[in-house]
């Protein structure tokens, strides 16, 4: 077993993905006149696809046309994405050049489908840093529940409890905590609640900051 390792979220964490997402959603909510979209899309913050469904069916009714809706909001994420490029989050390219330069294993547990995930990273030029790269697709249970995490440790070689999780969502810090690893929260589109503070061994404001924390507190000396 590998002695420390560091996994990674990736929409809010790495790619400033949610808030482009949630204006996507309020657009197609505006156009057929759908009520309470952002609350319901916060909900749905950190969670897969199939679970996404759920809430959204919990919602407005298993009459709602979940497909058609997705696959608008979709489209129009993807004209702004190929005009504009996803938008990186601040401090990650930093961050991940100190974890490699310090042999730190990296991985990448995401709640987003595995193609969308190593697509996204190839084109942000930033997938081969990670060794291990981990889609909401390839089990069952979606965060907050603990499968993603403990998988991804289990393919690294690390004890979870030796593996920091950076998360910006809830329902990720949860997922992080009850499979007994690390959270580092840097909060986006939701705040650190008091619960997110308690399970979080620290909470950044951005990821520059996590890298200086790792480098003050020499983690992985």
């Amino acid at each position: 077993m590998k002695e420390k390792a560091v996994i990674f979220d990736m929409d809010g964490v790495i790619f400033d993905s949610e808030r482009l997402v949630l204006d996507c959603w309020e657009q197609i909510g505006t156009k057929y006149r759908i009520p309470d979209i952002r609350e319901t899309f916060i909900e749905c913050i950190g969670t897969n696809k199939t679970k996404t469904q759920e809430i959204v069916y919990a919602h407005y009714g298993k009459e709602f046309a979940y497909d058609e809706f997705a696959g608008e909001s979709s489209v129009l994420f993807h004209e702004y994405v190929e005009k504009n490029g996803l938008p990186v989050k601040k401090g990650v390219r930093e961050l991940l050049q100190y974890l490699s330069a310090l042999s730190v294993p990296v991985g990448v547990a995401s709640s987003t489908r595995l193609a969308v995930v190593e697509e996204e990273l190839r084109q942000a030029g930033l997938y081969d840093y990670f060794q291990i790269v981990m889609g909401g697709d390839q089990l069952k249970r979606s965060k907050p529940e603990p499968d993603i995490y403990l998988m991804t440790c289990e393919k690294m070689g690390v004890q979870p409890r030796n593996a920091y999780a950076v998360e910006d969502s809830h329902n990720g810090i949860r997922s992080a905590y009850r499979a007994g690893m690390m959270p580092v929260m840097v909060p986006d589109l939701l705040p650190a609640t008091e619960e997110m503070k308690e399970m979080s061994i620290a909470v950044f404001d951005d990821l520059l900051e996590v890298r200086d924390y790792f480098r003050h507190k020499k983690c992985f000396a």
